[in-house]
């Protein structure tokens, strides 16, 4: 134990010592890096990006903008799948084989109700507002269009987007419309509002 505090001791005690330069030596050629994210941080106009960033500027790129319902209308989407490629077990194996088909509805409980508007269309958010579906919480708010932030104050909820995807599954064409379980299928019905 002594002699390991002596070394601790004279380590302490030891300088560097400079032993020249060995081989050819070259200039930095690259330029300083903190110079050159100052250059490029003074060529961004930092307002506009901080609008453009802003939440209620957000607008999903996969956004389909719906037409306002001309009339009532109904109809009923089947939410069977048919896989297109192979699933494998994990062993080498094949789980669920292409063509396979299933309805998601006969595994998963779906009770939610799903409304679309346009939040862009004053009279489809009034129209929301006023109705039964804006106050319980199983019901999921989708927006073709508007702010979502915007509408979301409005209601007093959160409220989301109708992006192509869900659009295309739910064969979606007019709002505002209102999506409900119907059994093994979706029903889907669009609903028209007055013009005043």
């Amino acid at each position: 134990m002594p002699a390991l505090a002596l070394c601790l001791f004279f380590s302490g005690t030891v300088h560097a010592k400079t032993l020249g330069v060995v081989g050819k030596v070259y200039p930095i050629a690259e330029r300083d890096a903190l110079e050159e994210i100052e250059e490029r941080a003074g060529q961004v106009d930092w307002q506009s990006a901080l609008n453009e960033q802003r939440p209620e500027n957000f607008r999903p790129p996969n956004l389909v903008p719906l037409p306002r319902a001309a009339r009532e209308r109904f109809f009923l989407v089947d939410m069977t799948y048919t896989l297109d490629f192979n699933i494998p077990d994990g062993q080498g194996g094949i789980l669920y084989p292409r063509g396979f088909r299933f309805n998601p509805l006969d595994y998963v409980p779906f009770n939610q109700t799903l409304v679309v508007i346009d939040g862009e269309d004053p009279e489809q958010v009034d129209w929301l507002k006023a109705s039964p579906w804006v106050g319980q919480p199983d019901t999921l708010i989708l927006l073709s269009g508007g702010a979502f932030s915007e509408i979301g104050q409005k209601l007093g909820r959160a409220v989301f987007y109708a992006v192509r995807g869900l659009v295309e599954r739910f064969q979606l064409k007019a709002v505002p419309c209102v999506i409900r379980r119907q059994g093994r299928m979706m029903e889907v019905r669009e609903i028209e509002i007055p013009v005043k």
